[in-house]
């Protein structure tokens, strides 16, 4: 579709492959960078620590967040996103399998832009991340950059 990257936050190798798979299936064809748990997504969108010398002035179209991460943990991330000045306005979607109330109010309070529960269905998984591919990558208008 475009050059722009997605920054997908996933420890789960299985839930990672079924969304690069529906991404595909969609035929949104973006760079996809994985961040395996929450030091490597906030060193992505720094670059900082793994990705030091990564230009952080250029940002993702979307950061696919999901919250049960390792070290540091989802909701974190995106407050850590939206406390920096860089940052605060990238287009954050958080995709879990939580279906807690408190993480959706949580997530939503710290700025998230979107909530997406995974689906148990792999239909229905597929279906849901190409909807919302397609939303962030070519539907929504982007925040214009400097």
């Amino acid at each position: 579709m475009n050059n722009a990257e997605i920054l997908l936050v996933e420890d789960n190798p299985d839930d990672e492959m079924l969304t690069l798979d529906a991404l595909a299936a969609n035929n949104i064809s973006n760079k996809v960078v994985v961040a395996r748990n929450g030091v490597e997504a906030l060193d992505y969108m720094f670059g900082t620590g793994k990705f030091e010398g990564r230009d952080p002035e250029i940002l993702p179209s979307i950061v696919l967040l999901d919250l049960k991460l390792p070290k540091i943990d989802g909701l974190e991330v995106l407050k850590r996103i939206r406390e920096d000045e860089r940052t605060r306005l990238q287009p954050v979607a958080i995709l879990t399998s939580s279906n807690e109330d408190e993480d959706r109010l949580t997530g939503y309070a710290l700025g998230a832009n979107s909530f997406v529960r995974k689906p148990v269905e792999f239909e229905e998984f597929m279906k849901a991340v190409g909807q919302l591919g397609l939303y962030w990558l070519v539907i929504n208008q982007p925040v214009p950059r400097k």
